[in-house]
């Protein structure tokens, strides 16, 4: 009976120790508030002196100290460990549970845990998705062997851990790649004598990209527009993006010559980003839009529509995209612009669907772009080719009308 009634006290404990560490209230924090939380948990349950979480960096070759509890130096001296050295290292690259008896015999990469006075480690690996994330371990001033029991409480830390480090830091992500991208759009466009001029941006169900636009003027008078696609999603497009856009701009100071602007953009981005990728195009439109010179580095054609007449590509054939140009020549082509005549810059999300092709896609924008008013144009595009669904990807478009004479 009592070896019952000890076993029935331990499924008891083994479910209140599971409860602390899944209840409802995480679900309400961020990821620095969980951590901590779910570390002073661990703590109390396993009845430890420290509990620490080292989280994986980017270039996945470091673990770095994102929450601790009893040796909090960790995170406030930003202390790393190599994936593969020391005992967390040695965690992370076997993926496996690793216990430690007695820590100062046994050569730790980090000095802390020999200068706090730790004897006894055990850590997990943090792994969501067969990815490893990090490392979870625990540590006691004296000598402790921990049981079996210990290893699958705190495998199971590790676990939840996992899973709402890679919730929580996706919804971050996500939502610091919204904010970096829509800043760095015109919040209002400028006002362009002769010049009317609408713009949309709609982020798509995957993670947000890299897509932009940009309207400036010029010391000469002349007014640049821009419309881009930087290759990939998250954070990493969108700061991309942002360079892209910053460097570009300075090159437009520097030359008049879109196709020339693109080639150092091009030059800049393989030389200090060699694995960025991006379609650009980019106008300089002369004062009151009766011409533009225009240059196409691997983006979609603008549509252009013309007043009586029905709207077609602009013919600029694209050159390579930015990224990939080696020294390939890039080529301007000049555009006339009739009073009332319409120009829409657009991005691949507008108009690419897995269930038809692409030129499918263009010629439906062909069939609703007139020269009309750019905002109701916009309207008009949006509704008939993005309707109620939202976009898989990224949407940006930009309309721009010469003003009717």
């Amino acid at each position: 009976m009592e070896n019952s009634a000890d076993t029935a006290r331990g499924a008891v404990r083994k479910l209140e120790n599971i409860r602390a560490i899944t209840d409802e209230a995480f679900a309400y924090m961020d990821v620095d508030e969980f951590l901590d939380t779910l570390l002073e948990r661990v703590r109390e349950i396993l009845d430890v002196d420290t509990a620490v979480v080292l989280l994986l960096d980017r270039q996945r070759r470091f673990l770095v100290a994102a929450a601790a509890k009893g040796i909090e130096e960790e995170v406030t001296q930003a202390a790393h460990v190599p994936v593969g050295q020391g005992f967390a290292g040695r965690v992370a690259a076997e993926r496996r549970p690793v216990y430690i008896p007695d820590v100062p015999s046994a050569g730790v990469f980090n000095p802390l845990l020999v200068q706090r006075g730790l004897r006894s480690l055990l850590g997990v690996p943090l792994t969501g998705g067969g990815a490893l994330i990090g490392v979870l371990h625990v540590g006691t001033l004296t000598a402790r062997r921990f049981t079996a029991d210990d290893t699958e409480f705190l495998r199971l830390a590790a676990s939840r851990a996992a899973m709402a480090v890679q919730s929580l830091q996706s919804r971050a992500e996500r939502a610091g790649a919204m904010e970096l991208q829509r800043s760095l759009v015109p919040a209002v466009l400028p006002g362009i004598p002769g010049a009317e001029l609408s713009a949309r941006y709609r982020p798509g169900k995957a993670d947000v990209g890299g897509d932009w636009y940009d309207v400036f003027t010029l010391p000469s008078g002349e007014v640049g527009i821009v419309m881009g696609d930087v290759a990939g999603h998250g954070i990493a497009a969108a700061v991309v993006m942002g360079r892209m856009r910053s460097t570009l701009r300075a090159y437009a100071l520097e030359t008049d010559d879109p196709a020339e602007v693109l080639r150092r953009l091009d030059r800049k981005m393989q030389h200090f980003e060699p694995d960025a990728t991006a379609t650009v195009v980019y106008a300089v439109c002369e004062p009151g839009l009766a011409r533009l010179r225009l240059s196409s580095a691997g983006h979609l054609p603008p549509v252009i529509a013309v007043p009586g007449e029905p709207a077609c590509t602009v013919d600029a054939k694209p050159d390579v995209l930015i990224g990939m140009g080696d020294e390939v020549p890039r080529r301007t082509v000049t555009v006339e612009l009739p009073p009332g005549a319409v120009l829409c810059f657009y991005t691949d999300g507008l108009v690419e669907r897995r269930d038809s092709s692409l030129n499918t896609g263009i010629d439906r924008l062909c069939d609703v772009v007139y020269a009309g008013p750019p905002e109701d144009v916009g309207a008009a595009v949006m509704a008939a080719l993005i309707g109620r669904e939202r976009a898989a990807d990224d949407v940006a478009i930009l309309v721009v009308r010469r003003v009717p004479g």
